[in-house]
Formats: structure tokens, sequence, C-alpha cells
């Protein structure tokens, strides 16, 4: 029998021409629950983004605290401390990401994260795979697919322009993870040195993410658009209006 996952998913990527999955993100709080994820694979010294990269790839993964190495990402989801060279801004410094030891240390310092200790584990599958209802969902893909599951959480809300809230770091970790998370809404990023540094994440994509709860209506609203905006949007016909009348001014 098909789950709801599964035909969402197979409609999101049908719709957008997505080619890898959409990603449902479990931020698990008690420990020994969550038998559902026991066949599951447990992930050795992956970042976050990576272990994302594997479940949008067909692979349902399991990350305990232990083994997320990326120590920024460890501190965003409430695993440990942040370590005192992150802190300082002066590892940033290290990585050619900023000049200034206070620019670093400011980009931390407004990083949104949760409270220590609040998880026990992060588990991530393809969404089609999901066994309930994850946390947040998470989508690595062309700009311009993202552009319309956008648009349809623009019209699930009634307008309301949409706003991104990054610091070209963390950007699957705290981007499309912790800040859709905390803050109950959609958020979207251009990715970060991080990701795109560990990650098969291409140059063109980027990534946002959600809280799982409003799938449904967002993918409503998405086969709304999927009717005409889009493939009107697609065809290009005022481009090649414009390359004709252009053609016929030099021909002419």
């Amino acid at each position: 029998m098909t789950s709801k996952w599964q035909q969402a998913q197979e409609r999101i990527q049908q719709i957008l021409g997505l080619k890898t999955a959409p990603v449902g993100v479990f931020l698990e709080k008690e420990a020994g629950k969550g038998s559902e994820f026991s066949g599951w694979k447990l992930l050795k010294k992956h970042r976050y983004c990576q272990a994302l990269m594997r479940a949008r790839n067909g692979q349902p993964v399991v990350l305990e605290p232990d083994e997320l190495s990326c120590p920024a990402a460890a501190c965003a989801f409430g695993f440990r401390p942040l370590p005192g060279g992150l802190q300082s801004g002066r590892g940033l410094v290290g990585f050619g990401i900023v000049g200034k030891p206070e620019t670093g240390a400011t980009m931390f310092a407004d990083m949104p994260h949760l409270q220590q200790g609040m998880l026990t584990r992060l588990a991530l599958c393809p969404l089609a795979a999901a066994p309930r209802t994850p946390n947040v969902v998470v989508v690595e893909a062309l700009v311009e697919q993202l552009m319309w599951l956008l648009l349809a959480d623009l019209r699930a809300e009634g307008g309301t322009r949409r706003h991104g809230n990054t610091a070209v770091l963390q950007a699957t970790c705290v981007d499309a993870t912790v800040i859709p998370f905390l803050e109950d809404r959609l958020n979207f990023s251009y990715g970060c040195y991080g990701c795109r540094e560990a990650t098969d994440i291409g140059e063109e994509e980027a990534v946002l993410g959600f809280p799982a709860h409003k799938l449904e209506e967002i993918l409503r609203n998405l086969e709304d658009l999927a009717e005409k905006a889009i493939p009107n949007s697609r065809a290009k016909k005022a481009y090649q209006r414009l390359e004709e009348e252009d053609n016929d001014a030099q021909c002419g």
C-alpha cells in the first residue's frame, strides 16, 4: 500500500522534475524510542549535510551525537558546545570565510540552535520512506525548482512575503532544519562553504526546509501551480518572441 509520504514525494518529484528525493528529518528527543529506525544505516563520523546527501539519494540513515563530525552542526542540534576556535571566529578566518575574527564570532553568536541535550539523535530518509510524520522536510534542488516550492508556501500563507534567514554558514543544519523547526516556517538558503565542500550539491543547486505538517498544504498549492503557471513559465514563450523579433530585426 502506498503511503501518503510516498505519494507526496512522487508528486513533488514529478511536478518539479527533482532528480533526488525530498528528505524527511526526525529530531528525536527521547532515547530508546524510534524502533522504526532499527533497520536504517548508522552513520559513522558524518557531517549533517553528508547525512542529508545520503538520504536524498535514497538511503535511510541515523546520526547519533558522537558520530556528528561537524562541530558547528553539533552545536546547532544541541549535541556539544561550540569549540573555542569557532566561537571566537578565528576558525572561520583560518578557512578564509571571513577576514576578521569578530565577523565570525558574530555569525556564531547569532546562530539559531537547539538547547543542549534536547535531542538524542537524528534520523533522515527519503520522504517516501518516512514511517511517521517527520519534523522537517528538506529539499536540495535547482533554484528554479525551489522557487515553485517557495511560491506554493507563499500561497498557503495568503501571500505574505517569504523571508530567508542565513549567515551563508550551516545552510543545511541551521538554515534548512533548525530554523524551520524552531520558527515553524519555511526557510531557504543558497548553501554554504561546508555543504558545498563536503557533499555532492551542485553549483546550480540550493536548499530549503519546512515543517512537515505544512507539506499537505504546500503540495496542494504546488498542484495548482502545475496546472498553468509552471508549464507556462518553463515554456519561455515571451523570451522566444523576443528572440524572434531580434532575429527579424537582424535579417531586415
